[in-house]
């Protein structure tokens, strides 16, 4: 199955912290990171007083199920030492799923695609560096960008795809 997850930093070294997450990722059994987006430094939202994130998207291929999926984000995101404190606040890593390969999930802990990502210039705008059609797995997104006000995005570097033996 392949999955499209959503990487945000703003604590310590952004960009070192998503090429670490990047690596955990890929340590998992069964699972390749296919392809990065762009880094994106952008603005807090829902919370202005922190620093900046560093965004970015990726296109994972997995055996394992959305809700495992999802599991093993937030064991990453422990294992990076991430404290859950008030929402929207700032955070060493946080990874979310956005979309799981055609499927449509709404459980307790676990919506796909996710709920907000319509309303979130950070996820989208890196998904055109991966989709540049606007479209990923049936999920049409491009048209949601017009209807985002502000949410100021700055590209770091360039999109990376990734070589798997």
């Amino acid at each position: 199955m392949k999955y499209v997850l959503c990487l945000g930093t703003n604590i310590g070294e952004r960009a070192e912290n998503i090429e670490k997450a990047i690596n955990a990722i890929n340590l998992l059994p069964y699972t390749d990171v296919l392809k990065r987006s762009a880094i994106y430094e952008t603005e807090p939202v829902g919370y202005a007083r922190q620093q900046n994130f560093y965004n970015c998207v990726l296109l994972v291929e997995s055996r394992f199920e959305p809700h495992e999926m999802l599991g093993i984000c937030l064991g990453i995101e422990a294992g990076f030492g991430r404290k859950r404190g008030f929402a929207n606040g700032p955070r060493i890593l946080d990874i979310d799923v956005i979309l799981a390969e055609n499927q449509r999930i709404d459980t307790r802990n676990l919506t796909v695609p996710h709920p907000r990502a319509r309303e979130r210039r950070f996820v989208l705008a890196p998904m055109l560096d991966i989709f540049p059609s606007g479209t990923a797995f049936d999920f049409e997104f491009a048209s949601y960008l017009d209807n985002i006000d502000g949410q100021e995005i700055k590209k770091i570097d360039e999109p990376v795809e990734y070589y798997i033996d």
